[in-house]
């Protein structure tokens, strides 16, 4: 299932750093992504979680498809429930990718790597 928000800002004049696949939480979720000045998706996960480990992988593809566009970054909603909270998460995994500090697309549950790079597309700078 997919919901796109569209409350997206322009990504001209965006900066690619290497795209990465690591873990955050509260005390620098506001540096990494929202001030970041490069499109960040973000799992809200858990390690329990089946389908969490699924998307993982395939997290892991976009990172290195997208490397230099796109910032890849896990949040463990068990470790970060305040987190989860404040973007609404109600399912793991959720994917919401960030343009400019708000939520541009949000991804519910496993998707493909093309799916999620069909997503993410319309809002990365040229490669």
């Amino acid at each position: 299932m997919f919901r796109v928000d569209e409350t997206c800002d322009s990504l001209a004049n965006m900066n690619a750093d290497k795209a990465q696949n690591i873990e955050i939480g509260e005390t620098n979720f506001d540096s990494e992504v929202l001030k970041s000045k490069q499109p960040v998706m973000v799992a809200f996960s858990a390690p329990w979680s089946r389908p969490c480990h699924i998307i993982r992988s395939v997290l892991d593809e976009v990172a290195t498809a997208c490397a230099g566009r796109v910032k890849v970054l896990r949040v463990n909603v068990d470790d970060h429930p305040d987190l989860g909270v404040w973007y609404d998460i109600q399912s793991i995994p959720t994917l919401l990718c960030f343009v400019s500090g708000k939520v541009c697309v949000r991804i519910v549950g496993t998707a493909s790597k093309e799916a999620i790079l069909s997503k993410l597309e319309p809002f990365l700078p040229s490669a």
